[in-house]
Parts: C-alpha cells; structure tokens; sequence
C-alpha cells in the first residue's frame, strides 16, 4: 500500500499559485524537484504510488504523485529530492493544522481526488465553507 507525504506550501495561497510557480521553475511537463533536508525512511513505500499532499493556508487542497526520491550531497550537506509528477490533482479540502518540516500520511487518512467534471472550477474559498459545512 502507497505512503504518502503532507507539507505546507510556504510562499504560494492558491494552487493556480503554485501552479504558475512551478511551471515557470521545471518547465511545463517535466517533472517538479522539491527539496527537504531528511530522506524519508520509508521512502520506498512512497514511490510506489504515494504522492505529496500540499497544506494552503490550513487546507489540503492537492497532491502530485511522487516518481523518485532520491539523497543528494554527503554528511551535513545531504538533502532529499523528491521528483514530482507535474501533473497537479485537486483534492476534497480538508482542514489540517499547522506543522514544521513534512509529515506521512496514511491512504486512509488522505482526502479523496476531486472529479473537476463534477463540480467545475469552484473557488477554493467556495470549496472549503462547502466542505466545513459537511456539504461536499
């Protein structure tokens, strides 16, 4: 069964946001490098089907499936990069509190992908009263 990662998106209130950052950084297509200072321990679980959900300002609100992780650099210096699918999937919203660094996050605690065919392009905002509400 996938693993998954949560971490705040730091820098960007939207997903359009983080969209425009992260084309105009990779390229569109290629895959999204993010970077962390640990390597997950568990980090085989994660490829095989994991993805990164992102947390905007206390809300999950997508997730990139994650290709490789891989430890860069020696000692000190060693970083983690996770290569990301470039592909962005929206999520149901669903509030999170805040958090330092990056978290796992088990498949039956992952919120469900949206069907953008089923609701259109709802406002976050419209989404996240919805989904409080219990409506969504």
């Amino acid at each position: 069964m996938a693993l998954h990662m949560i971490k705040l998106c730091v820098g960007c209130d939207t997903v359009e946001e983080l969209l425009a950052w992260g084309h105009g950084d990779a390229g569109v297509g290629k895959p999204w490098i993010l970077r962390t200072r640990q390597t997950p321990k568990r980090a085989v679980e994660m490829v095989d089907g994991g993805s990164v959900f992102r947390v905007f300002k206390g809300v999950i609100l997508c997730r990139q499936p994650i290709l490789h992780i891989e430890t860069v650099g020696e000692g000190v210096h060693a970083r983690c990069e996770l290569s990301l699918d470039p592909q962005v999937v929206r999520v149901a919203p669903t509030p999170r509190r805040a958090f330092q660094g990056w978290r796992y996050l088990e498949p039956k605690d992952a919120p469900a992908d949206l069907s953008m065919e089923a609701f259109g392009d709802v406002p976050t905002d419209l989404a996240r009263q919805l989904r409080e509400a219990g409506v969504w």
